[in-house]
């Protein structure tokens, strides 16, 4: 492994461009917990009413009104979005790419890469963020800054409900606002996501011919579609491109890659001195 992780320094110093791909392994490796501790300690009600054992799986759950939904989402993004500060792997990960030329393609929905001091026009997060609200009709192609109304939501919680007073509602349609994250295909991806989507395409157009390492963090099987196969995709047809991937529980890599790629079965804190 030690002769594997100075490779991997060594691809990253002489990168002429890296493209970050990272998925929820990263943040889990960074010290997020949806479940336990953390869990029970700020949502032990939906345990012990429901049975539910994490934040994510009780996000699904079916709340029979509008002040119960807010009840628990304000609680979930007020802890994962503003409580958290930027996490040290975060950080660490920012200082080992600040100097280089970087772009991020990541799943996350933290706002951790933004938090650490990435650059935002070099980040291009496909899932939404938890700091955004959108019409769940999508009447519109907009998403709103939501940090002011979660934390008086949170403020305002009693008996696991906000006061009916503090339900957002759409500005155009009056339809229920929700949190800007992909479920399904009323999902908003408004100017900024398409922005970003863009100097995605431009820096891969700019940079296919040149040394590019495509580094892959935490990216399991949830959907390979946008990080994993894209990026095995580009190794296999960019000349001077390299994939690296690290990801707990994850060791294959295609043959047609093998020797451009190093993949390793380890925990992401691993890769740095």
């Amino acid at each position: 492994m030690k002769e594997n992780l100075t490779k991997i320094r060594k691809l990253i110093s002489e990168a002429d461009a890296i493209v970050i791909g990272a998925g929820a392994g990263l943040s889990t490796a960074a010290g997020f917990e949806y479940s336990g501790k953390s869990f029970i300690d700020n949502f032990k009600y939906m345990h012990d009413a429901y049975g539910y054992t994490d934040m994510y799986s009780a996000g699904f759950h079916n709340f029979k009104t509008k002040e119960e939904y807010w009840g628990y989402w304000a609680r979930y993004i007020y802890l994962n979005r503003y409580e958290t500060g930027a996490l040290p792997l975060y950080e660490k990960l920012y200082q080992l790419v600040r100097d280089k030329n970087y772009f991020v393609l990541t799943t996350n929905v933290d706002h951790q890469f933004q938090k650490a001091g990435f650059d935002k026009n070099r980040l291009f997060y496909t899932q939404g963020d938890y700091g955004l609200f959108q019409c769940s009709k999508h009447c519109h192609n907009k998403t709103y800054d939501n940090e002011e109304q979660i934390k008086n939501m949170v403020k305002n919680i009693v008996n696991h409900r906000i006061p009916i007073s503090l339900i957002p509602k759409c500005p155009i349609c009056g339809a229920p606002i929700v949190p800007n994250l992909r479920a399904d295909d009323l999902f908003v991806e408004d100017e900024g996501w398409h922005k970003a989507s863009e100097n995605y395409v431009k820096f891969l157009n700019d940079n296919k011919n040149k040394k590019i390492l495509f580094l892959e963090l935490g990216v399991g099987w949830n959907t390979p579609v946008i990080i994993k196969y894209p990026f095995i995709r580009m190794t296999y047809q960019f000349p001077n491109a390299n994939y690296v991937c690290i990801n707990k529980g994850y060791n294959q890599v295609p043959k047609e890659i093998k020797d451009k790629s190093i993949v390793l079965d380890i925990d992401i804190n691993n890769i740095f001195p």
